[in-house]
């Protein structure tokens, strides 16, 4: 796993800089070819989750994590941006693994969506919490996610980050014709937005993360889980 951790890293960000230069390299089709490359990405680490000899309990853990980050969602739902989702994914992430983060991630999405309601920015947010739970994973055993401040720094980008993603669905999605006023002036709007979800990570980070990670960790170590992670 320790050798492949630059090669993830530098998929995600190759991924991610090609979907912000879409618009750029073709207007007509970057809806569409934007979702192909979201898909592709989610191919490569799937796979290597399915390939791993996952214990039962492994995927109890998983399903359990994601649950809760998709239900905790709802009852935040009528405060935009203000959600403890990222936190949790955050926190399994750095506990079990980057591929666990990621899996997190994405079925956060989709099971919180069942509530409020799918459409096409589902695979938007799919991708975003995924890149995050994987990050947060890649970066877990480093001294700077260690400390209670470096994980609060790395929440507030995450929550940042997040809003960024999701205002780029909205320019390949919703304005037809590309131009740099109407996406500055789209992106400017919601930074209060994306503010929010940044500073609302911290808080969580800072008050519960201590608490979780030692939580998920006493059940890693307890059933012997995600040894290989």
């Amino acid at each position: 796993m320790a050798r492949s951790k630059p090669i993830l890293i530098g998929i995600s960000i190759l991924i991610f800089v090609i979907l912000a230069g879409f618009p750029l390299i073709n207007q007509q089709h970057y809806l569409a070819l934007s979702l192909l490359i979201m898909a592709a990405s989610f191919l490569p680490l799937m796979i290597r989750f399915s390939a791993r000899q996952v214990m039962s309990r492994e995927l109890v853990v998983i399903a359990i994590l994601a649950a809760i980050a998709a239900v905790s969602r709802v009852p935040f739902a009528s405060i935009p941006s203000v959600q403890p989702t990222t936190f949790v994914i955050i926190m399994a992430a750095m506990v079990l693994g980057p591929q666990s983060g990621f899996v997190v991630g994405t079925l956060a999405a989709i099971v919180s969506n069942l509530f409020l309601g799918h459409g096409p920015w589902t695979p938007w947010q799919m991708y975003a919490w995924g890149m995050i739970g994987l990050t947060a994973g890649l970066l877990g055993n480093t001294r700077f996610m260690q400390n209670k401040l470096g994980r609060c720094i790395f929440g507030f980008i995450a929550g940042i980050g997040f809003g960024w993603i999701m205002n780029l669905w909205f320019v390949v999605g919703v304005i037809q014709e590309f131009n740099w006023p109407a996406i500055l002036l789209y992106y400017s709007t919601s930074f209060y937005f994306d503010l929010a979800h940044a500073v609302c990570n911290v808080f969580f980070i800072w008050v519960f993360s201590a608490s979780w990670m030692k939580i998920i960790g006493r059940f890693k170590v307890k059933y012997g889980l995600f040894q290989g992670a």
